[in-house]
């Protein structure tokens, strides 16, 4: 679909919703402005919602020593975000990159990549952490998305609550409580890049104390475009379903979830030369299939007093290049929460993790072994101190850990937040936090090409291979963080919050060239019957020697000029000098190009109207600074939403996305070289279903 078609496709069918006729009420059709949660909740009810990401139980956004914001699901279906990752752009401090179809970089506050390797990610407390590479892959980390209740996205260690990974942030993911998605929900539409999408929910009651939901959905996503304009063939379809059970009894609550999957998602990767040819681009289909199921229980004493038990087993199979058999992780937590005294909560838990991964190894990438079992063990103690109450709190804790990879880790953690009245508090905290090795760093040969022999270096007429190649004595990156936080309610209809923040890492992630060797043993049962053909090996190793010092802010700021018309702006600054050797920084965005690679400044300004009680209209501008690592220009663009109900449970929407530009790049693909594609305008138009 051209460009202009797009447009005028879009200015005619937002004429239609414009002129679209009201529909009275009456009792048979009752739409309310009380049914919107834009009119339901004050700013002042926005600033006090409850947050349990931070200290693992319900705090008031206002109340919490850490740099919190809230994503909520009215702010995602407002926004017309059709995935996770394009709802976090709503939030400070978060690097969001689209690299493809299916591929993102996320990341908070910097040391972004398609791999990002400090940020910890959670559905419903769930890690979706992948032991392969420290990191996420998004394209299997979706959830019918009107299910979910709210995105909690803590910005600077949370290590001592959650663990290792959790360095520069953590993202949890919540859904909604069963009890909250009763009835049927019917969603479907389509468009130029979202070409078709439909999704299906049902919630009902197993007794009066057991709600519980199912849900089905799927979509086909079109290709990007390459920088030669060509089709990037990375079209992606996905299919998925869950389920749901809330049963609460007394003092306790049950829950239990699951989801599984299907995706089938094509790829365009540079492929080095092999057997001294030239590279070239190589089309590759991939499919992956997994699983998840969750139980949870909590045991409720009293206000102060709570025992909490967690488990899960997560599957999934054909994951990256090489492509695996399987991937599978097994997690149970436990954690109890009791007074001792007045103005002391000392809340504990335990927790073990286990990674099993099994792979195949292809001429570009392999793992030695090809099986492997990594795990985790840690506790944690937190001890929450009511130094004057209702004005100053103190919260100090411990992480004590370990695991195969990297041996025993410390991550404690001092945070204090003074209120002086109920607009407005100051807080500050200190943190240490590391990042465990990945398999990857540890096990992983990644084929860089094939250079002609070189008698006079190596004095063998044998070709040569680049290869990265892990090493066993890579250890834990390492984090001291420093923070200071404020934010204040100045109206009734205007909020503000501001952090800042100073963070030191040491023992980065880096690379060294190694001795030319013939590759022979582990080497060579790797490669040489792929290969077919003897050569020589030049590694480049990994290794901990580099460094890096980045500081920031990050505002917020939400005000209501009217009661129908809410506006919501963020701004994050974002600097980071890394000591890295120059020779391998074009290897490694996340780290040694992490200065170059991350967005100096970003901003998003939220505008939601509600033109009359059924027909709202939503904007969203954003600019994103520059990427010199990858020779990115800066962009601004914008998406718009245009929502109607003619009546109470039938909404028609119309979405454009990237509406300033016909394509543009945002990121790149570092370790696996896909081809560089450029993101797509789009327009798409559904409608939704709920009785």
């Amino acid at each position: 679909m051209s460009l202009k078609l797009q447009i005028q496709l879009f200015l005619f069918l937002f004429g239609l919703l414009v002129q679209a006729p009201v529909v009275a009420n009456n009792k048979n059709n009752p739409v309310s402005k009380h049914q919107d949660p834009i009119f339901e909740m004050s700013l002042e009810d926005l600033m006090n919602v409850e947050v349990v990401s931070v200290s693992k139980r319900k705090e008031k956004l206002t109340q919490v020593a850490s740099a919190a914001f809230v994503i909520s699901g009215e702010d995602i279906r407002r926004s017309g975000a059709t995935s996770i990752p394009e709802a976090l752009r709503m939030a400070p401090g978060v690097q969001v990159a689209r690299i493809g179809t299916d591929k993102w970089s996320v990341s908070i506050r910097g040391f972004n990549g398609r791999f990002s390797n400090k940020l910890l990610v959670l559905m419903d407390g769930r890690s979706v952490y992948t032991p392969l590479s420290s990191g996420v892959i998004w394209s299997q980390q979706d959830t019918f998305i009107e299910d979910i209740d709210r995105i909690e996205v803590i910005r600077g260690p949370a290590a001592t609550l959650w663990g290792v990974n959790a360095v520069n942030g953590v993202i949890n993911i919540i859904s909604k409580n069963a009890a909250k998605t009763q009835g049927t929900l019917l969603t479907a539409g389509g468009g130029s890049f979202e070409q078709a999408f439909v999704g299906a929910r049902y919630g009902g009651m197993i007794n009066e104390l057991t709600p519980f939901r199912i849900y089905a959905k799927g979509f086909i996503r079109d290709h990007t475009t390459t920088l030669s304009g060509n089709s990037a063939n990375d079209t992606w379809h996905s299919a998925r379903a869950g389920f749901r059970i809330d049963h609460s009894q007394g003092i306790d609550e049950l829950i239990l979830q699951g989801d599984i999957f299907v995706n089938g998602i094509s790829d365009t990767v540079q492929q080095p030369p092999i057997f001294q040819s030239n590279s070239g681009l190589n089309v590759i289909d991939r499919n992956e299939t997994g699983g998840n199921i969750r139980l949870r229980w909590d045991r409720t004493f009293s206000e102060r007093s709570a025992l909490m038990f967690q488990a899960y087993y997560d599957h999934v199979r054909h994951q990256l290049a090489p492509q695996a058999k399987y991937v599978e992780s097994f997690d149970t937590d436990i954690q109890q929460r009791f007074p001792l005294g007045r103005r002391h909560d000392i809340t504990w838990g335990l927790n073990y993790r286990l990674y099993n991964s099994n792979l195949d190894n292809t001429l570009i990438t392999a793992f030695v072994p090809d099986k492997k079992s990594n795990y985790f063990v840690s506790g944690f103690l937190r001890d929450e101190f009511d130094w004057i109450p209702e004005k100053l709190k103190l919260s100090v804790g411990v992480r004590l850990g370990y695991n195969n990879l990297s041996g025993i880790e410390v991550q404690p953690n001092a945070r204090i937040i003074w209120t002086p009245d109920e607009q407005s508090s100051l807080w500050a905290s200190v943190s240490r936090a590391v990042r465990t090795p990945a398999r990857g760093e540890h096990d992983v040969i990644i084929n860089r090409g094939i250079l002609p022999p070189q008698p006079d270096l190596t004095g063998l007429p044998l070709p040569i291979m680049q290869a990265i190649i892990g090493s066993n004595n890579f250890s834990s990156e390492k984090l001291i963080a420093y923070e200071l936080g404020y934010r204040r309610q100045i109206q009734t209809n205007a909020a503000i919050d501001i952090a800042g923040f100073f963070n030191d890492y040491s023992d980065l992630r880096d690379f060294e060239l190694g001795m030319i060797m013939s590759a022979v043993g582990m080497h060579r049962d790797v490669f040489f019957s792929l290969l077919q053909q003897e050569h020589l090996m030049l590694p480049i190793l990994f290794n901990n020697n580099a460094s890096a010092i980045s500081y920031g802010t990050e505002l917020s700021v939400d005000w209501r000029p009217h009661e129908r018309w809410r506006l919501q702006k963020s701004y994050s600054y974002l600097n980071i000098d890394t000591k890295s050797n120059p020779a391998f920084r074009d290897i490694d965005a996340s780290t040694g190009g992490a200065g170059t690679a991350n967005p100096r400044h970003q901003l998003s300004l939220r505008s939601n109207y509600d033109l009359t009680e059924r027909l709202q209209f939503n904007l969203w501008l954003r600019y994103v600074d520059k990427l010199a690592f990858y020779n990115i220009s800066d962009y601004v663009t914008m998406d718009a939403k245009m929502s109607w109900k003619p009546v109470r449970n039938i909404e028609f929407f119309l979405v454009g996305q990237n509406l300033f530009s016909e394509h543009h790049r945002e990121s790149q693909s570092d370790f696996i070289d896909t081809v560089p594609a450029r993101i797509p305008r789009g327009i798409y138009t559904g409608a939704r279903l709920d009785f």
